[in-house]
């Protein structure tokens, strides 16, 4: 009886100790299906559908940095780890600085993300515009843009200071986003971003 009592303990000790590494190891042995996205936001794992109106928005602003970016620099679906409680984001389109490198273990660092878009899925939307944000604001991201095919909206954050973005902007589909005062240093179609 004593036994299992002390391997109950260690095993809630072990419980308390876990780590993005864990939780990311444990979904490769998952059957998530096709055509699915998993992130780990908060300790909460989240798999969204991926659908063509989401490919197509992701698709249309990744061409579009490319203006900018080389493709080395420009990710989608890759996981990135950020700050707060095991946040492990594999963010729409990310465009990382000309000086990124590599932190430990092989991933892109935080600290080198210039910019972040995701599209908004139902099932996941109050992260994106929630603790997503908050993470994003907190490693210093300085660009964080939302598209909404839902409501036809783009929301641009911007200037982010203390863990929270102080410049919001909200644009409908089909208006500009200018992006030239950031360091992503373009202005951003939306002309071609599909509506759910």
């Amino acid at each position: 009886m004593t036994v299992v009592e002390t391997d109950r303990i260690e095993m809630a000790d072990q419980s308390e100790e876990l780590t993005l590494d864990m939780m990311f190891e444990w979904l490769e042995r998952m059957p998530v299906p096709e055509g699915y996205k998993v992130e780990i936001v908060e300790g909460k794992i989240c798999m969204s559908p991926q659908r063509h109106t989401h490919w197509e928005i992701t698709l249309a602003i990744i061409e579009q940095l490319r203006g900018q970016y080389p493709r080395k620099r420009i990710a989608s679906d890759v996981r990135i780890d950020y700050p707060g409680y095991l946040n492990g984001f594999a963010s729409d389109v990310t465009a990382l600085a000309e000086n990124a490198v590599r932190g430990r273990r092989g991933r892109w660092r935080p600290q080198d993300v210039e910019f972040v878009a995701e599209v908004i899925s139902r099932t996941t939307a109050t992260n994106d515009y929630g603790p997503k944000k908050a993470a994003y604001a907190t490693a210093g991201v300085p660009v964080y843009l939302i598209a909404d095919p839902y409501t036809g909206k783009c929301h641009l954050y911007k200037v982010p200071r203390d863990g929270e973005y102080r410049s919001e902007l909200t644009l409908d589909f089909g208006e500009q986003i200018d992006l030239t005062d950031t360091p992503v240093g373009l202005k951003l179609s939306t002309d071609e971003f599909p509506r759910d």
